[in-house]
């Protein structure tokens, strides 16, 4: 079923969190794990995901969803429970990317790799966890490499 915008239409299906697909990834980096005992398991479409609420050095969370009508669904079902306050659904300006339901603080801004140590003392994640992803993203490039110093190849039209 669709809605008149062409979105998929479906119920939420609520589940325990250890369902949850991305349960293992927040079981290694939450500073504190008691969290996943208070965490939800979201089925949207076809599989589960996990809503962490705020607590400890948790501040705040985020959803992603790919229709409006979703998010709205995600938004209404956290709105009376327990550790999601204030949730509220950010649009996305953009056709290609999806659409955010936030609950807890509002997260810092990011403005560049700098900013990812904060971000996850922000989500609540270890001090180990945070280590992890900021070496394997300065281990990663961000921009395209140069040329390699061969030369290119010529035309058969250049002189």
């Amino acid at each position: 079923m669709r809605d008149s915008q062409g979105s998929p239409t479906a119920p939420l299906t609520v589940t325990p969190p250890q369902e949850a697909y991305d349960y293992e990834l927040f079981a290694a980096r939450l500073a504190g794990p008691w969290l996943l005992e208070q965490s939800i398991a979201v089925r949207p479409l076809r599989m589960p995901f996990l809503l962490v609420p705020v607590g400890g050095s948790r501040q705040g969370g985020y959803f992603s969803v790919p229709y409006l009508d979703l998010g709205l669904l995600v938004r209404d079902l956290i709105h009376t429970r327990p550790g999601f306050p204030d949730p509220r659904l950010r649009w996305s300006p953009y056709p290609d990317t999806c659409h955010i339901v936030e609950w807890g603080a509002r997260p810092p801004a990011y403005r560049g790799p700098a900013d990812d140590i904060t971000l996850g003392r922000f989500y609540g994640y270890s001090e180990q966890a945070i280590a992890r992803l900021v070496n394997r993203a300065a281990s990663t490039p961000r921009t395209p490499q140069p040329p390699s110093p061969a030369s290119p190849p010529r035309s058969p039209a250049a002189p």
